[in-house]
């Protein structure tokens, strides 16, 4: 690639690659390159409690595992284009505390239309259909209508000039029924069908599942029942 240009084509081992510089393009296009080609993302719905005592949801696929010891996750939340914090972003720093929820295909839907922008006093709980109980260690509810709930508290927080990145500290996980044996410490998948993003509106399934080198994780019919 000639220096200065924002895209090119090299060869590498005689195959034509399509060459880009970040630091040559703009932050959209940066966003639709790798939010198009880093798929799919894991779903994180989350609630989180307003000072007015509103309980917020929102969906966030910018969202990962970041390890076990201590249990934590990422979640990053991107300004609006004003400039101004998302009640989520917002919520989570004056609160601490948060949910994340997994998304199954039961849901999907409801999880969407979560993702619409509603005034701070507006509950997308209640605008979606989805219900809430207490959760057992943090101030934010939990989602009935989820298979997975993981309960956090801010453990650390990163900032750059267009979004904030929340390291939650999980506290507590609450399962749907039968999906986790707590003695081997497997998951039921055959209970378990989480959807992913897909960029813009699209979202794939996760019930096409194959198993590399590990005979002993599938069954004769060559599913994969648990992990």
């Amino acid at each position: 690639m000639t220096a200065g240009r924002r895209t090119g084509v090299s060869f590498e081992q005689g195959v034509a690659m399509t060459e880009i510089d970040f630091g040559a393009i703009n932050a959209y296009e940066r966003y639709k390159l790798m939010a198009s080609l880093i798929v799919p993302r894991p779903i994180a719905l989350v609630t989180t409690l307003g000072i007015n005592g509103v309980v917020n949801a929102a969906p966030f696929s910018m969202f990962n595992m970041v390890g076990e010891d201590p249990p934590v996750v990422m979640l990053s939340i991107n300004r609006l284009q004003d400039g101004a914090l998302k009640d989520t972003a917002a919520n989570i720093l004056a609160g601490k505390e948060f949910v994340v929820h997994m998304t199954d295909e039961a849901m999907a839907s409801q999880m969407h239309a979560c993702g619409e922008r509603l005034p701070a006093d507006v509950s997308e709980i209640e605008r979606t259909g989805l219900h809430t109980i207490p959760s057992h260690r943090v101030a934010p509810p939990r989602i009935v209508e989820a298979p997975v709930a993981f309960e956090c508290v801010l453990h650390e927080t990163l900032e750059t000039t267009s979004r904030y990145v929340f390291i939650g500290r999980v506290l507590w996980l609450s399962a749907r029924p039968g999906l986790v044996d707590t003695e081997a410490w497997r998951v039921d998948l055959r209970q378990y069908h989480p959807v992913g993003r897909f960029g813009a509106s699209f979202y794939v399934k996760s019930t096409d599942r194959f198993a590399i080198d590990a005979p002993d994780q599938v069954s004769r019919s060559g599913s994969i029942d648990k992990i």
